[in-house]
Protein backbone atom coordinates (compact mmCIF):
# COMPACT_ATOMS: atom_id res chain seq x y z
CA UNK A 1 0.00 0.00 0.00
CA UNK A 2 2.65 3.14 -0.99
CA UNK A 3 -0.38 5.42 -0.27
CA UNK A 4 0.77 5.12 3.39
CA UNK A 5 4.27 6.54 2.76
CA UNK A 6 3.19 9.40 0.36
CA UNK A 7 -0.13 10.35 1.61
CA UNK A 8 -1.46 12.54 4.28
CA UNK A 9 -4.37 14.17 3.80
CA UNK A 10 -5.68 17.15 5.81
CA UNK A 11 -9.72 16.49 6.81
CA UNK A 12 -12.07 19.13 8.25
CA UNK A 13 -15.54 17.66 8.21
CA UNK A 14 -19.52 18.56 8.81
CA UNK A 15 -22.30 16.88 10.04
CA UNK A 16 -25.15 18.19 12.24
CA UNK A 17 -25.62 14.61 13.79
CA UNK A 18 -22.93 14.64 16.39
CA UNK A 19 -22.24 10.44 16.38
CA UNK A 20 -22.38 10.56 12.89
CA UNK A 21 -19.18 13.10 13.06
CA UNK A 22 -17.27 11.26 15.70
CA UNK A 23 -17.77 8.26 13.96
CA UNK A 24 -16.05 9.84 11.01
CA UNK A 25 -13.35 11.25 13.01
CA UNK A 26 -12.66 7.76 14.24
CA UNK A 27 -12.69 6.07 10.72
CA UNK A 28 -10.29 8.78 9.68
CA UNK A 29 -7.90 8.78 12.64
CA UNK A 30 -7.08 5.07 12.51
CA UNK A 31 -6.22 5.47 8.88
CA UNK A 32 -2.37 7.31 8.53
CA UNK A 33 -3.20 8.79 5.15
CA UNK A 34 -5.79 10.99 6.30
CA UNK A 35 -5.35 13.58 9.67
CA UNK A 36 -8.73 15.40 11.02
CA UNK A 37 -8.23 18.65 11.42
CA UNK A 38 -11.40 20.22 12.52
CA UNK A 39 -14.67 19.02 13.04
CA UNK A 40 -17.97 20.62 13.50
CA UNK A 41 -21.49 20.89 13.70
CA UNK A 42 -21.97 23.87 12.40
CA UNK A 43 -21.82 25.76 9.18
CA UNK A 44 -20.45 28.79 10.95
CA UNK A 45 -18.04 27.37 12.87
CA UNK A 46 -16.72 26.01 9.65
CA UNK A 47 -16.53 29.54 8.16
CA UNK A 48 -14.96 30.95 10.79
CA UNK A 49 -11.89 27.90 10.78
CA UNK A 50 -11.44 28.65 6.97
CA UNK A 51 -10.78 32.31 7.59
CA UNK A 52 -8.47 31.26 10.17
CA UNK A 53 -6.45 29.13 9.59
CA UNK A 54 -3.20 29.65 7.60
CA UNK A 55 -3.00 28.91 3.76
CA UNK A 56 -0.36 26.52 4.44
CA UNK A 57 -2.25 24.53 6.49
CA UNK A 58 -5.76 24.63 4.52
CA UNK A 59 -7.77 21.29 4.35
CA UNK A 60 -7.43 19.04 1.11
CA UNK A 61 -10.68 17.39 1.88
CA UNK A 62 -13.95 18.66 3.36
CA UNK A 63 -16.56 16.19 3.88
CA UNK A 64 -19.82 17.80 4.38
CA UNK A 65 -23.11 16.35 5.25
CA UNK A 66 -25.21 17.36 2.04
CA UNK A 67 -28.89 16.30 3.55
CA UNK A 68 -28.99 18.85 5.32
CA UNK A 69 -27.69 22.03 4.00
CA UNK A 70 -30.78 23.46 2.51
CA UNK A 71 -31.42 21.39 0.02
CA UNK A 72 -29.93 21.74 -3.60
CA UNK A 73 -29.68 25.70 -3.38
CA UNK A 74 -27.76 25.29 -0.22
CA UNK A 75 -25.97 22.78 -1.40
CA UNK A 76 -24.55 24.34 -3.85
CA UNK A 77 -23.82 27.96 -2.34
CA UNK A 78 -21.88 26.04 0.69
CA UNK A 79 -19.70 24.00 -2.12
CA UNK A 80 -19.31 27.03 -4.33
CA UNK A 81 -18.16 28.86 -1.06
CA UNK A 82 -16.05 25.88 -0.23
CA UNK A 83 -14.35 26.31 -3.61
CA UNK A 84 -14.07 30.06 -3.38
CA UNK A 85 -12.14 29.27 0.58
CA UNK A 86 -9.85 26.50 -0.11
CA UNK A 87 -9.98 26.11 -3.99
CA UNK A 88 -7.37 23.12 -4.13
CA UNK A 89 -9.73 21.27 -1.39
CA UNK A 90 -11.83 18.38 -2.53
CA UNK A 91 -15.34 18.70 -1.51
CA UNK A 92 -16.91 15.05 -0.56
CA UNK A 93 -20.67 15.10 0.05
CA UNK A 94 -22.63 12.29 2.14
CA UNK A 95 -26.22 11.81 2.62
CA UNK A 96 -28.41 9.19 4.19
CA UNK A 97 -31.05 8.71 1.25
CA UNK A 98 -30.50 9.29 -2.88
CA UNK A 99 -32.21 12.36 -3.37
CA UNK A 100 -31.45 13.21 -7.05
CA UNK A 101 -31.40 17.13 -6.83
CA UNK A 102 -28.96 16.74 -4.63
CA UNK A 103 -26.65 14.54 -5.99
CA UNK A 104 -27.26 16.64 -9.62
CA UNK A 105 -26.18 19.83 -7.69
CA UNK A 106 -23.16 18.27 -5.94
CA UNK A 107 -22.20 17.01 -10.01
CA UNK A 108 -23.07 20.19 -11.16
CA UNK A 109 -20.74 22.37 -8.72
CA UNK A 110 -17.67 20.51 -7.91
CA UNK A 111 -18.30 18.15 -5.31
CA UNK A 112 -15.35 15.40 -6.19
CA UNK A 113 -17.84 12.40 -4.55
CA UNK A 114 -21.30 11.95 -3.31
CA UNK A 115 -21.30 8.86 -1.40
CA UNK A 116 -24.40 7.15 0.75
CA UNK A 117 -23.07 7.04 4.35
CA UNK A 118 -24.81 3.20 4.62
CA UNK A 119 -22.32 2.31 1.41
CA UNK A 120 -19.16 3.64 2.85
CA UNK A 121 -19.00 3.34 6.16
CA UNK A 122 -15.71 2.00 7.51
CA UNK A 123 -13.93 2.49 3.74
CA UNK A 124 -14.31 6.15 3.88
CA UNK A 125 -10.52 6.96 4.26
CA UNK A 126 -10.11 4.50 1.50
CA UNK A 127 -13.28 6.02 -0.64
CA UNK A 128 -10.92 9.63 0.10
CA UNK A 129 -7.70 8.38 -1.19
CA UNK A 130 -9.71 7.04 -4.40
CA UNK A 131 -11.35 10.08 -4.71
CA UNK A 132 -8.12 11.66 -5.32
CA UNK A 133 -7.33 9.66 -8.63
CA UNK A 134 -11.10 10.62 -10.35
CA UNK A 135 -13.08 13.37 -11.48
CA UNK A 136 -16.47 12.33 -9.60
CA UNK A 137 -17.09 9.12 -7.16
CA UNK A 138 -20.41 7.79 -5.90
CA UNK A 139 -21.57 4.67 -4.30
CA UNK A 140 -23.12 2.14 -6.52
CA UNK A 141 -26.54 2.53 -5.29
CA UNK A 142 -26.00 6.13 -6.16
CA UNK A 143 -24.89 4.81 -9.70
CA UNK A 144 -27.98 2.93 -9.83
CA UNK A 145 -30.34 6.25 -9.37
CA UNK A 146 -28.77 8.52 -11.50
CA UNK A 147 -28.31 6.03 -14.68
CA UNK A 148 -30.65 7.78 -16.99
CA UNK A 149 -30.02 10.80 -15.52
CA UNK A 150 -27.67 12.96 -18.82
CA UNK A 151 -25.06 15.14 -16.98
CA UNK A 152 -21.34 14.26 -18.27
CA UNK A 153 -19.69 14.23 -14.95
CA UNK A 154 -22.81 11.71 -13.57
CA UNK A 155 -22.41 9.65 -16.49
CA UNK A 156 -18.83 9.21 -16.27
CA UNK A 157 -18.33 9.14 -12.42
CA UNK A 158 -16.36 6.30 -11.16
CA UNK A 159 -18.08 3.59 -8.81
CA UNK A 160 -16.59 3.21 -5.35
CA UNK A 161 -15.49 -0.17 -4.88
CA UNK A 162 -16.63 -2.79 -2.71
CA UNK A 163 -15.07 -3.73 0.83
CA UNK A 164 -12.22 -6.17 -0.27
CA UNK A 165 -13.71 -9.83 0.25
CA UNK A 166 -11.57 -12.24 2.71
CA UNK A 167 -12.94 -15.55 1.43
CA UNK A 168 -11.88 -17.20 4.40
CA UNK A 169 -13.09 -15.22 7.28
CA UNK A 170 -16.71 -16.53 8.36
CA UNK A 171 -19.19 -14.32 9.96
CA UNK A 172 -18.12 -15.36 13.69
CA UNK A 173 -14.25 -13.95 13.30
CA UNK A 174 -15.48 -11.35 11.49
CA UNK A 175 -17.48 -10.07 14.32
CA UNK A 176 -14.41 -10.26 16.73
CA UNK A 177 -12.40 -8.50 14.50
CA UNK A 178 -15.44 -5.59 14.14
CA UNK A 179 -15.63 -5.81 17.71
CA UNK A 180 -12.33 -5.71 19.11
CA UNK A 181 -10.04 -4.09 15.87
CA UNK A 182 -12.56 -1.68 14.78
CA UNK A 183 -14.55 -0.42 17.67
CA UNK A 184 -11.94 -1.23 20.46
CA UNK A 185 -13.95 -3.30 22.18
CA UNK A 186 -11.98 -6.03 25.10
CA UNK A 187 -11.15 -9.01 24.48
CA UNK A 188 -13.65 -9.94 26.95
CA UNK A 189 -16.45 -7.75 26.97
CA UNK A 190 -16.83 -8.55 22.95
CA UNK A 191 -16.65 -12.62 24.18
CA UNK A 192 -19.51 -11.65 26.35
CA UNK A 193 -21.05 -9.93 23.36
CA UNK A 194 -20.66 -12.33 21.24
CA UNK A 195 -21.19 -15.06 23.63
CA UNK A 196 -18.67 -17.18 23.87
CA UNK A 197 -15.04 -17.77 26.15
CA UNK A 198 -12.13 -15.26 26.23
CA UNK A 199 -9.77 -18.05 25.16
CA UNK A 200 -12.24 -18.67 22.31
CA UNK A 201 -12.05 -15.24 20.92
CA UNK A 202 -8.70 -14.59 21.69
CA UNK A 203 -8.52 -17.62 18.63
CA UNK A 204 -10.67 -15.53 16.53
CA UNK A 205 -8.95 -12.62 16.66
CA UNK A 206 -5.72 -14.94 16.10
CA UNK A 207 -6.74 -16.68 12.81
CA UNK A 208 -8.69 -12.99 12.01
CA UNK A 209 -5.20 -11.33 11.85
CA UNK A 210 -3.44 -14.39 9.77
CA UNK A 211 -6.43 -14.14 7.09
CA UNK A 212 -6.14 -10.47 6.65
CA UNK A 213 -2.52 -10.92 6.12
CA UNK A 214 -2.39 -13.49 4.08
CA UNK A 215 -4.97 -11.58 1.10
CA UNK A 216 -2.77 -8.39 1.51
CA UNK A 217 0.46 -8.49 0.34
CA UNK A 218 1.05 -4.77 1.22
CA UNK A 219 3.84 -3.12 2.83
CA UNK A 220 3.50 -1.04 6.02
CA UNK A 221 5.60 0.73 7.87
CA UNK A 222 7.40 -1.27 10.85
CA UNK A 223 5.98 0.98 13.67
CA UNK A 224 2.43 0.23 12.67
CA UNK A 225 0.83 -1.80 15.19
CA UNK A 226 -0.75 -4.73 14.54
CA UNK A 227 -4.06 -3.79 15.06
CA UNK A 228 -3.59 -0.66 12.61
CA UNK A 229 -2.69 -3.55 10.22
CA UNK A 230 -5.52 -5.17 10.88
CA UNK A 231 -8.24 -2.15 10.45
CA UNK A 232 -6.49 -1.03 7.20
CA UNK A 233 -6.74 -4.34 5.52
CA UNK A 234 -10.29 -4.98 7.05
CA UNK A 235 -11.51 -1.51 5.68
CA UNK A 236 -9.84 -1.77 2.15
CA UNK A 237 -11.31 -1.48 -1.15
CA UNK A 238 -11.43 -4.17 -3.06
CA UNK A 239 -10.26 -3.98 -6.69
CA UNK A 240 -11.10 -0.97 -9.25
CA UNK A 241 -14.70 -1.99 -10.70
CA UNK A 242 -17.25 0.06 -12.38
CA UNK A 243 -19.38 -2.77 -13.23
CA UNK A 244 -23.19 -2.61 -11.36
CA UNK A 245 -25.71 -5.34 -12.06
Amino acid sequence: MPELETVNLRVVAVDTDYYALQSINSYLAWDRRTRVMFLTTDMDELWSYLKAVPVVEHPDVVVLDADHLGGPHGLIETLERINHAVPAAMPICLAQQIDISLIEAAAKTGARAYLLKQEVRLQLAAAIVYTRDHDFVVTANIARATRDIFHLRLHHASILPDQREYPEMTDRIRQAIQLCVIEGMPAQLAAHEMGISLHTIRGYIKEGYRILETYDQSEYPTEMTPQERAFMRFTALADDTEDVD
